[in-house]
């Protein structure tokens, strides 16, 4: 029994100790990852800001305020879900669907039925999973996004927003702070906020001159063409953002299962050394218990040899 019990356990330190080489390998792709996503959030960063500049600028301006983005006239509201393509980050995909859910709970409530997108496979099968349909659906770039996905969501939302009447657009992802420091955010971008400040009403608060706009053809046509841009760049954003906390989540996942893994080899070698020693034990007391065995055999055999030469001259 300690035999088979040792060779089960030398089975199973080889499954975890491959299991830590996988760990490991994944731990540091994703660190390398994370490099690349921080340099392309830096890159983004600068065209989001002034896209969302302009249209918080447009916000403060009479011929604008109409327009259905700060109005609000639809009746329907609209739910963009940014999550990941796969697993092995820890609690990254359960943050960020509590989150949706959240927001849904409350939108309900409001007795508003939302129009529900989702990018990322991991949001597609949660909801799936609870019997919610999804209006649009986007995967397979949730690692490293790409603007043009951005573009191919914000064009399926166009549609949507047409067909449904939407009149409130939510961002539901993960916002990446720093390497230490990301949390799952919900947060509406249409209709812009009122109480909102604009770039206009901070320079006018400063004493500078705001910005001047002149609309032609019309303010309406310059929206329904600027609007998408900036739906874009705010989309792209969240994808760019969603991808570096997956990847810092999945990087403290995989190191926490390797040192784990290291743990548990450790622990498993120390019984292993426990049953091998149990087993030589056993070994040594049966050869000695065999060798007693013997000798108490060998003794009975002389002792009895002895009394058959003394009682047979008697006999003759």
């Amino acid at each position: 029994m300690p035999a088979g019990k040792e060779r089960a356990l030398r089975r199973r330190i080889r499954s975890v100790e491959s299991t830590q080489k996988i760990t490991r390998a994944m731990e540091l792709i994703a660190a390398s990852r994370i490099v690349r996503a921080q340099q392309a959030i830096n890159a983004a960063s600068p065209y989001t800001e002034d896209m969302r500049h302009v249209v918080e600028e447009l916000a403060g301006t009479p011929e604008a305020r109409g327009h259905w983005v700060f109005a609000g006239t639809g009746d329907r509201p609209m739910v963009i879900v940014v999550g990941a393509d796969r697993g092995l980050a820890g609690a990254f995909s359960v943050s960020v669907m509590r989150g949706a859910e959240e927001l849904l709970r409350r939108l309900s409530e409001r007795g508003r039925r939302p129009v529900l997108v989702g990018a990322g496979r991991k949001v597609s099968a949660y909801f799936r999973f609870r019997g919610v349909n999804l209006d649009a659906y986007f995967g397979g770039f949730a690692d490293r996004p790409h603007f043009e996905n951005a573009r191919e969501i914000v064009a399926a939302v166009s549609e949507l927003i047409a067909q449904n009447g939407v009149g409130e657009i939510h961002l539901v992802s993960t916002r990446f702070l720093s390497l230490g420091s990301q949390r799952p955010v919900a947060r509406r971008l249409v209709p812009i906020e009122p109480g909102e400040p604009s770039r206009g009403d901070q320079d006018r608060k400063a004493g500078t001159a705001p910005a001047a706009f002149e609309f032609e053809p019309g303010p309406g046509e310059i929206m329904d063409t600027l609007l998408p841009r900036w739906l874009e760049a705010e989309i792209y954003m969240a994808l760019l953002q969603s991808a570096a906390s997956f990847h810092v989540a999945q990087q403290r996942a995989m190191k926490a299962a390797t040192d784990n893994a290291d743990k548990l080899i450790k622990t498993l070698r120390r019984d292993m050394n426990r049953a091998r020693q149990d087993s030589i034990t056993t070994e040594i007391m049966e050869i000695v218990g065999g060798a007693e065995a013997l000798r108490a055999s060998d003794a009975a055999g002389a002792a009895s040899g002895r009394a058959d030469v003394y009682v047979t001259p008697e006999a003759s």
